[in-house]
């Protein structure tokens, strides 16, 4: 059987926001065509390297921070271990010398006024995410590379088929929901345990038990940073961040010193429904405030989604007794199953599919996560993630100013309060009467995707992009 081999952490990855397509890809795609060069021992004759963007990247790079993840990315930085709060002084550094040291230690002339070029009219063929890199040499040759930032975090190189790769053998191969509900009822096992079998082809069980509680762990980190940093977004906007002083209200003088302190806190205000829904908006919002600040953040599947996996996760720790290791492993298993075959099936890319590719998929792997970890069965797993994606078709993407601030991050909070929904609807159901299956709302996100106009797919070319006034903030 022919299937794509996905891993949990080619969807949960550690970054820096704002966004995996536009921050997270083309840093990658830098990173990838420098060492390269260094590879093939032509680092050190590169006299000079520009950097095209096309597309997408082209029309909401400057609010994405694509022009400055291309040259961390040219710099040898690397997106996990990057300290972010270094960010401005180093592209400052890069401007004001106009040089810059690829891999770290081959310094070149590099003027990014000059040497980025954002390319509006133009777009290629094979996604709207492209960037060119084009290295000059001190003999005079050239060498260039076209790379595609094709959703989530996933970089391609142009003329890379993957078919010289040698395919990866998994226990239990899965490119639809189908596949997935067949392997269930075969072995018996839920769908973390059928994940869980997968991932040994990469790693042993006790590598992925400890990846995905670091995965957490930057999840929660990124939650309780939010939560506590009041001011101003950058980005000219000038949106007010919402989670801190929401935190506050809600805790009402509470003190404590540390996320252990403030989750036992915020537990003591019991579970009333209002009191839970401000909670999940808060920790939602949390996370995308501090993506939109250049945050460290994972990608779950994409940064302008990453609020509403960690604040629905959140949601079942805090008021569904749910802070165990092994359930939030449990969790993060299934949602990123369900990642990887929205991945397959349709696209994890705003700039092909618009918001429903974001906020959509991120809802449906919440929603299958909370299902999976609160006892529904096989088939509820796979009816909460329809659910959620059925109410998100057609969600379009049109970033006022092309930045991920507005209307992106309250999208976080709704994607996450309907994952819950979802999950709370189809544990509740038969699915054996439902009318739409996981496979049918995936071919249907992906049909709507290719009818949508191109102008409510990540370019602020319409919607509120060009119906609110710059000046304008949120609150």
């Amino acid at each position: 059987m022919s299937h794509e081999a996905i891993s949990v952490f080619d969807i949960f990855k550690i970054g820096v926001g704002p966004s995996s397509s536009h921050t997270l890809g083309p840093w990658r795609a830098a990173q990838r065509f420098v060492s390269m060069l260094q590879d093939r021992n032509l680092l050190n004759n590169v006299k000079g390297v520009k950097v095209l963007l096309y597309g997408s990247l082209a029309k909401t790079g400057k609010g994405h921070g694509t022009d400055i993840a291309v040259q961390l990315g040219l710099a040898g930085d690397d997106p996990v271990t990057f300290a972010v709060d270094q960010i401005d002084t180093k592209i400052r550094d890069i401007a004001t010398k106009k040089k810059i040291k690829l891999m770290g230690s081959h310094e070149v002339d590099f003027d990014p006024e000059e040497d980025i070029a954002f390319l509006m009219t133009e777009s290629l063929p094979f996604h709207p995410n492209a960037v060119s890199f084009l290295a000059d040499m001190q003999d005079g040759q050239s060498i260039a590379e076209t790379w595609y930032s094709v959703g989530g975090g996933f970089v391609i190189k142009e003329g890379d088929t993957g078919s010289d790769k040698e395919p990866i053998p998994l226990s239990f191969p899965v490119n639809t929901a189908d596949d997935l509900l067949h392997w269930c009822i075969k072995t018996g096992m839920a769908v973390h345990e059928v994940v869980m079998e997968n991932e040994q082809a990469w790693r042993p069980d006790t590598d992925t038990r400890k990846g995905l509680l670091q995965i957490w762990q930057v999840m929660k980190e990124c939650m309780y940073r939010g939560c506590h940093t009041p001011g101003m977004l950058p980005g000219g906007l000038q949106v007010k961040r919402r989670s801190a002083e929401l935190n506050k209200r809600l805790l009402k003088g509470q003190t404590y010193s540390d996320y252990d302190g403030w989750l036992d806190a915020l537990q003591k205000g019991g579970n009333d429904f209002t009191y839970t829904l401000d909670w999940v908006s808060c920790f939602a919002l949390a996370v995308n405030e501090e993506n939109a600040s250049f945050g460290r953040v994972v990608t779950a599947p994409t940064n302008g989604a990453a609020g509403v996996i960690p604040a629905v996760l959140q949601y079942y720790i805090a008021f569904c007794d749910g802070n165990k290791e092994e359930k939030i492993i449990q969790f993060l298993l299934t949602a990123a199953e369900i990642g990887s075959i929205f991945k397959k099936g349709a696209t994890l890319s705003a700039a092909m599919g618009g918001c429903q590719a974001e906020i959509g998929v991120s809802s449906a792997m919440a929603a299958a996560g909370l299902t999976e970890v609160m006892g529904g069965t096989q088939r509820q797993v796979l009816m909460a993630a329809e659910i959620a994606m059925e109410h998100h078709l057609g969600l379009t993407c049109d970033p006022i100013g092309g930045l991920v601030q507005v209307p992106c991050i309250e999208r976080n909070t709704m994607g996450a309060i309907k994952a819950i929904t979802a999950s709370q609807l189809a544990r509740q159901s038969a699915p054996d009467y439902a009318k739409v299956s996981l496979d049918a709302v995936i071919k249907t996100m992906w049909d709507t995707a290719l009818d949508m106009s191109h102008k409510y797919k990540e370019t602020a070319d319409g919607g509120l992009a060009v119906n609110v006034p710059l000046s304008l903030p949120e609150c």
